[in-house]
């Protein structure tokens, strides 16, 4: 389909009498290939891009405001064998049924008719997929495909409608190839067709002008320049298409432009004098007027322009400008922009021409933004104006004050409100000061902060519910932070009543609330034990589907759920969970680093308990906890995890220290305080104390299955049978345990059994143990259980149940029609053995006494013992030389 790239002009646009779901016209102009100028520069280069990017389904264009983007893919469709379709996206096509119609018009108008089994969009908030199932199939069925660009993409700014557009692309087929010519990121998963080889990219750095390219564009304005100089023009202006333009426009103004164009000064002093001489001052005054007093905003509309000239004339005035081509750009829907370079050049003159009036154009557009709902513009004005307290108060009774949480605006927000000064004295500015602190994990200043707004408001019968329901939202995430359930529960009882007050268009405009209200609650219930409780209230925010402002909650808790899922045995569930919750904020583009990193630490948490232990230090690596205040769930499952391998590990006192984060909070975690308990009582044991290891985990109950399990087999270790069994009887659990837990349970019992010389309901239970266990690769709890388990699992039908994820290596050999007694060919994996262990360990082998061993290293006999005692348990042996030998045969050394 490569074209010859002539001046082929591109197909003619039939009379559309069609209109969109609004009822409004669909607009010829919009479906037309932009008309090259005289001076415009083919490059062959891009062209060829171009032609090659044809053998993928999806092209990007992506460059600044002036990067040559549209001209240059009008200069290559038009060179292309039809059907092309061209779209001028607008801004009203962030609404999907307008986008498609204008997208299913478009398509007709190139001569690639789309049958009347597809239909038309009927209504603009939404699109039935069976019209884009029809529409995708048809193209697919087409001999030859549809080169369809859509200019100015990054004005659809609705997820809905890339999620739509992604769908039609990939069910097409080879039907349809898709250009997206946009200054921004668009929001389809790029990373995907990357990785598949169907996305072709052309970005800033290769849009931007060569130095060839420079010296050919001046020739088409009748300039000449040598290489080196065109080159150092290149250098100042980045390769910026429009700057190059631009100075070859004034340099033909000058008495000598090429050496205009050698002094040219990045601060485009010189271009400014002849902007502001051949394009501002030959306009009228009231024009003059205008342009200086818009170049304080981004967009405008008549409307917006009257509201800052005071005057009523702006309409005819910015149509005119735009018909002249006097650098005012239409948008769509009577809004415009000014260039870039121009608008620049405006704003510094109109602080010498004006001075001291630019606060006020920004507050006069702030105020006109909001009462027109443009949120995001009235509090970038708001804050120009320096009027923090009519800007923090449009956040707050617009209901936003979650997005200073979540969302893609999260940063942007925050820095926007940094500025804000302390002569900013309101409610609102309270409020906005508490959540930019409780951002920041800065709990004491947070909540003095939100004390105060709160008895402001008291004070005000008159406030607003949205000022109220801030509050709530703020107090429960401080609740969560003191791990205070209460406080919490009372936050959200609260924010309950006032969401009936609240109007239900700021509901719907920001669901973050909500699922921020129920996250903070969810993890405060966690932390107090009450795992069904916190489940109810996590599983709504993680069922939500509301695009990129409820991300980071729902990648919380679906965090949070992985945790549940973890400490109740469910290995594999947490797992898909937490990755689950990874891929959330990827799915929209936020960075992995979003969020608390919960997810991660049940990763961490999963590897501990399958032996994978690079891949546990490798992801608990990964977790930066926030300074300041800690979330307590987040601490408290980082001291499990880390303290978890550290005593696999060996490093008791590590561990044990790990174990034991110090976070301040109003209640106890019973499930943090259990496995606190644990480490201690492992400590204990592994350092010869099992006296005081046993006494211990009398903290421990069997409200915690998880952590009674474990207990169970820790005084079990200890010698105590009786309390191991009565621990394990005491258990309350309403079946919602997983391997994790019904496993260890399985060998203490066994063990138990074994003692009692009950062989039948030992394999009983060692086999029911391995079949739970296998499914989930669990291997800790086999590496815990001692050296009694190896000889049963050497025997043929229990080692036949661990082989290949447990044991490596063929099962035994059977003799006589009887399973044989013989070891597995490569025994149980060790648990790792701290440094002290292993030099005790070498000594051992150098056939050193225990005292030559303690007289050596500087200590005691006992505590020499009491390592040898380490030594055996973790390579299950008894005896000094079978240890020196199973040491040897896992090369430890």
């Amino acid at each position: 389909m490569a074209g010859t790239h002539d001046n082929v002009q591109g197909p003619t646009v039939p009379a559309v009498q069609c209109a969109d779901p609004l009822g409004n016209p669909l607009l010829r102009t919009r479906f037309a290939l932009p008309a090259r100028p005289v001076t415009f520069l083919r490059r062959q280069r891009l062209l060829q891009h171009l032609d090659q990017a044809l053998r993928t389904p999806l092209t990007l264009v992506n460059g600044a405001a002036g990067a040559g983007k549209t001209l240059l893919v009008a200069d290559w469709a038009a060179g292309l064998r039809p059907p092309v379709a061209w779209l001028t996206v607008e801004v009203g096509d962030r609404r999907p049924g307008v986008f498609w119609a204008y997208v299913l018009q478009a398509l007709r108008a190139c001569g690639a008719p789309v049958s009347e089994a597809v239909g038309t969009p009927a209504d603009a908030a939404g699109v039935d997929q069976k019209l884009l199932a029809a529409l995708a199939a048809e193209l697919n069925d087409r001999n030859r495909p549809v080169v369809l660009v859509l200019d100015e993409y990054d004005r659809v700014t609705a997820p809905e409608v890339a999620e739509q557009l992604e769908f039609v692309l990939h069910h097409a087929g080879g039907g349809l190839h898709l250009v997206l010519v946009t200054r921004t990121e668009p929001l389809l998963p790029l990373h995907r067709y990357r990785a598949a080889g169907e996305l072709t990219e052309i970005r800033g750095a290769e849009l931007a002008f060569t130095a060839e390219e420079a010296v050919a564009l001046l020739e088409l304005h009748g300039l000449r320049l040598p290489l080196h100089a065109a080159g150092a023009l290149v250098d100042r202006l980045r390769g910026w298409a429009a700057g190059l333009r631009l100075s070859a426009l004034a340099a033909r103004e000058s008495a000598d432009p090429e050496l205009y164009l050698k002094e040219f000064e990045a601060d485009r002093s010189t271009v400014a004098d002849f902007l502001l001489a051949e394009v501002l001052k030959g306009q009228p005054d009231e024009t003059q007027d205008l342009l200086l007093r818009v170049s304080v905003l981004e967009r405008f509309c008549p409307d917006l322009a009257n509201a800052l000239t005071l005057r009523a004339d702006a309409e005819p005035i910015l149509a005119g400008l735009h018909r002249d081509n006097a650098f005012v750009e239409h948008l769509g829907h009577t809004w415009y922009q000014l260039h870039p370079l121009f608008g620049e050049i405006l704003r510094a003159h109109l602080r010498v021409r004006l001075p001291g009036v630019e606060p006020e154009l920004h507050r006069r557009g702030a105020r006109w933004l909001r009462r027109h709902g443009f949120l995001t513009e009235t509090l970038a004005h708001g804050a120009a104006a320096g009027d923090w307290n009519f800007a923090a108060g449009a956040l707050i009774d617009d209901l936003a004050i979650g997005q200073l949480f979540t969302g893609l605006r999260s940063d942007d927000l925050t820095q926007l409100f940094s500025f804000m000064g302390p002569e900013a004295r309101s409610p609102a500015t309270d409020l906005v000061r508490a959540a930019h602190d409780l951002s920041r994990r800065d709990l004491d200043r947070g909540l003095a902060r939100l004390r105060r707004a709160e008895e402001h408001l008291a004070d005000d019968p008159g406030s607003l519910a949205a000022a109220r329901l801030s509050c709530a939202l703020l107090e429960a995430l401080a609740a969560r932070f003191a791990g205070c359930p209460p406080q919490a529960e009372k936050a959200a009882a609260a924010a309950d009543e006032l969401l009936r007050e609240v109007p239900g268009h700021l509901l719907d405009k920001h669901p973050e609330l909500h699922a921020l209200l129920l996250t903070h609650l969810g993890s405060v219930r966690l932390w107090a034990g009450r795992f069904d409780d916190a489940r109810a209230a996590l599983t709504v925010v993680a069922g939500t589907d509301d695009g990129a402002c409820t991300v980071l909650p729902r990648k919380e808790s679906m965090g949070h759920l992985a945790l549940l899922d973890y400490l109740n045995g469910w290995l594999g569930r947490a797992e898909r969970k937490a990755l689950a919750a990874m891929s959330e904020a990827e799915r929209i583009g936020l960075p992995q680093s979003s969020g608390s990193g919960i997810e991660r630490l049940v990763l961490a948490a999963v590897a501990v308990e399958r032996h994978e232990l690079a891949r546990a230090q490798a992801l608990l690596d990964e977790v930066d906890l926030p300074s300041g205040a800690r979330d307590p769930v987040l601490t408290g499952g980082q001291a499990l995890v880390t303290a978890r391998l550290l005593l696999v590990r060996g490093k008791v006192r590590a561990a044990v220290e790990a174990a034991n984060p110090a976070v301040s909070t109003a209640v106890a975690s019973p499930w943090a305080a259990s496995h606190e308990v644990l480490v201690v009582s492992a400590a204990h044991l592994a350092e010869g104390r099992p006296d005081e290891a046993s006494a211990v985990l009398e903290q421990v109950s069997g409200d915690q299955p998880a952590c009674a399990v474990e207990a169970a087999g820790l005084q079990l270790a200890a010698g105590r049978c009786e309390a191991a069994v009565d621990l394990l009887d005491s258990i309350r659990s309403q079946g919602g345990t997983g391997p994790a837990v019904t496993v260890r349970a399985a060998l203490v019992r066994a063990q138990a059994a074994e003692w009692a010389g009950d062989t039948a309901t030992v394999r009983r239970l060692l086999a029911q143990a391995l079949l739970d266990a296998r499914r989930e690769r669990l291997r800790r709890p086999f590496l815990d259980a001692g050296a009694w388990i190896r000889p049963l699992l050497a025997t043929a039908s229990l080692h036949e149940l661990a082989v290949g994820w447990l044991t490596p290596g063929p099962a035994p050999a059977r003799r006589g029609g009887r399973s044989g007694a013989e070891s597995p060919s490569s025994p149980l994996v060790a648990a790792e053995l701290s440094g002290r262990e292993r030099d005790v360990l070498e000594r051992l082998a150098g056939m050193m006494s225990t005292e030559e061993i303690a007289a050596d290293l500087y200590v005691s006999v006992n505590t020499v013992k009491t390592h040898l005692k380490s030594v055996f348990r973790k390579l299950a042996v008894n005896r000094r030389g079978d240890a020196v030998r199973r040491a040897r045969e896992l090369r430890l050394l």
